[in-house]
């Protein structure tokens, strides 16, 4: 299957994005600690990168999986390729946050999980802390909550003739969406499945067929459809409805679809540039990316504060350096190699 750049770059970017997000939070810790002013930017909702990689998370699952649409063995596959892409570094983030709470608790605030929330953490089930918050012991892994429901709904879907997949999908989305709008809060996990941004998901599947089906943008549209795009990432940055659970995917949904649907349904008419394919293979490593920043730049904050907490510019670009070329390694030397070994083991 032909390298698609556009969304490698987009994945890249989704990843850097929260990143951005993360660093300047812990950039704020250190400016407090040495009494100056620290102001986050705000030219953009960091946090959409999670929007982002949910419509590409549903644009790939329908090009990468279409070869398994009304074959016998298609759904048994999907799940199988699913849990060796996903689970070994998601748990091995997850074991590693635990080692770091039980010898330094202090350094990652976070109060000690209970061996429930443990549980549903490696099992992907949504749990409440002893915060009341809907996360997993390592937070960052409420988007994954989200992910394994979409890949079990496709894997089941696969089960149905090839052109039913996509709808039975969406209208499952939209059932647990329009339960909790209608009827809500429903009991977990429902309440937390039922969350609007699981659209997203069925936005990216409607990218997924429009490619499929031969949908292809000249240049210009596509260019104007990503410049629509970043104007509307630029628009719900700000506060009240724009942060709100239906006034965000308002906003970021449409704003990562039209960028999602100007890098995938273009021509691939010239060879990309070294910058374009510098960020594809970061695209590569956006998951580790996504997984492993937090702790190359607490680990960094640490230092800072001892030495030079004051220097928060400087920490913030060590701090995303550090974090790229962490996920770089993680992804070559640990998170390719085990999903290699975990596919042989499970036929997929």
């Amino acid at each position: 299957m032909p390298q698609l750049y556009g969304i490698q770059v987009l994945r890249a970017l989704a990843a850097l994005m929260v990143a951005v997000h993360h660093v300047q939070a812990d950039a704020g810790f250190l400016a407090a600690k040495a009494g100056t002013a620290f102001t986050p930017s705000h030219a953009l909702p960091w946090n959409a990168g999670v929007d982002l990689f949910f419509v590409i998370s549903g644009f790939i699952m329908v090009h990468s999986s279409a070869g398994l649409f009304g074959q016998p063995d298609g759904a048994r596959l999907f799940i199988a390729r699913r849990i060796a892409r996903i689970v070994p570094l998601y748990w091995a983030a997850t074991t590693l946050f635990l080692l770091v709470l039980l010898a330094s608790p202090a350094m990652l605030n976070s109060g000690a999980p209970s061996l429930q929330q443990i549980a549903a953490s490696y099992l992907f089930w949504p749990m409440a802390n002893a915060a009341g918050e809907l996360q997993p012991v390592y937070s960052l892994g409420w988007t994954l909550n989200y992910e394994m429901l979409f890949y079990v709904l496709f894997g089941a879907a696969l089960l149905a003739p090839g052109r039913l997949v996509v709808p039975l999908v969406t209208v499952a989305l939209a059932g647990l969406v329009g339960a909790q709008a209608l009827a809500g809060p429903l009991p977990l996990p429902f309440g937390f499945w039922g969350q609007p941004i699981v659209l997203e998901f069925a936005a990216g599947m409607a990218v997924g067929l429009l490619r499929r089906n031969g949908h292809r943008l000249d240049g210009r549209l596509r260019w104007l459809m990503a410049a629509a795009g970043v104007a509307l990432f630029v628009a719900a940055s700000g506060d009240g409805w724009a942060q709100t659970s239906w006034g965000a995917v308002a906003l970021r949904g449409p704003a990562a679809l039209l960028l999602v649907t100007a890098a995938a349904c273009g021509r691939n008419v010239t060879a990309p540039s070294a910058l374009v394919r510098s960020l594809a293979i970061l695209g590569d490593a956006s998951y580790a990316l996504y997984l492993v920043h937090p702790f190359a730049m607490r680990a960094l904050r640490e230092v800072f504060a001892r030495i030079a907490p004051s220097e928060t510019g400087l920490f913030i670009v060590l701090a995303l350096t550090a974090a790229v070329l962490a996920a770089l390694a993680v992804y070559h030397w640990f998170e390719r190699p085990m999903t290699k070994v975990l596919r042989r083991a499970l036929r997929a």
